[in-house]
């Protein structure tokens, strides 16, 4: 089914790969760019995909606004999390509809956006965040994104502890992930899966040792690089620049202590 540009709706204006605009459509609103105005009101009512002409005679189009589009255009106050590494922590996780995951630090929401879009519509996220400035930023975020209805955001530090029991994942995006690994262990159910991202592999050790410690399994520490391709006949090669090193990525998975068997 054809899905129309309605008022209140974000689009994403597209001129280049590197011109790209997240903008809210309203009828009496003009959009200011290098390349000239344009009206947006002069959308509502078309077709996500068409093409508009600015004030000065060129041409954009107006996509329907992926989760990507909403991650790389979050109001930022913090590093946001790379796709690249959001899609691992998916897949490994094994997050998906239904899923209760906690999550800290939201920071500006952007990972916290990624896991809410999978676990809709009955699922929930659990984010923790030590500063109030980045929660009522990433909150912001998340009702641009459609998705605060199935996020709770919690102002809490989970050093100190985790109030959810029997969730299905722990991700962690924090400076001090190994004092959280006992509190995840209690807070996930069997089998549940504790995902740590590190910049530095001095963080990495010291939360590996912590999660053998406390007795997880399938112990295991990725890191992705990603670059793109410059494409034209008779000079296609990979750019100069690419999103190189991020940080590590920590997976494994709770196992039932002996003590624990019933």
């Amino acid at each position: 089914m054809t899905e129309l540009i309605s008022e209140g709706k974000d689009v994403f204006l597209y001129l280049d790969r590197k011109r790209t605009y997240l903008v809210r459509v309203e009828a009496e609103k003009s959009f200011h760019t290098h390349k000239g105005y344009i009206q947006l009101g002069a959308l509502i009512g078309k077709e996500y995909g068409t093409r508009i002409v600015s004030s000065m005679g060129i041409e954009f189009v107006a996509l329907k606004p992926t989760l990507r589009d909403h991650i790389f255009k979050t109001s930022r106050r913090t590093q946001i999390s790379y796709p690249k590494d959001i899609s691992l922590i998916i897949m490994y996780s094994g997050i998906g509809p239904g899923s209760r995951v906690v999550e800290a630090g939201t920071g500006t929401g952007a990972l916290t956006s990624a896991i809410a879009h999978y676990i809709k519509p009955i699922g929930r996220v659990y984010t923790y965040e030590v500063r109030q400035e980045f929660q009522k930023n990433a909150k912001k975020n998340l009702e641009r994104a459609g998705l605060l209805d199935y996020v709770e955001l919690k102002e809490g530090d989970v050093t100190e502890g985790i109030e959810e029991k029997d969730v299905d994942a722990v991700v962690l995006d924090l400076a001090t992930p190994w004092l959280v690994v006992p509190h995840a262990y209690t807070a996930l159910k069997g089998s549940g899966v504790l995902v740590s991202f590190s910049p530095t592999i001095d963080q990495v050790v010291k939360v590996v040792e912590a999660l053998t410690e406390h007795g997880f399994v399938c112990i295991e520490t990725v890191e992705t690089l990603m670059r793109f391709m410059q494409v034209e006949r008779g000079k296609t090669r990979p750019q100069t620049v690419m999103t190189g090193h991020t940080g590590y990525l920590t997976f494994a998975r709770k196992a039932i202590r002996p003590e624990q068997d019933s």
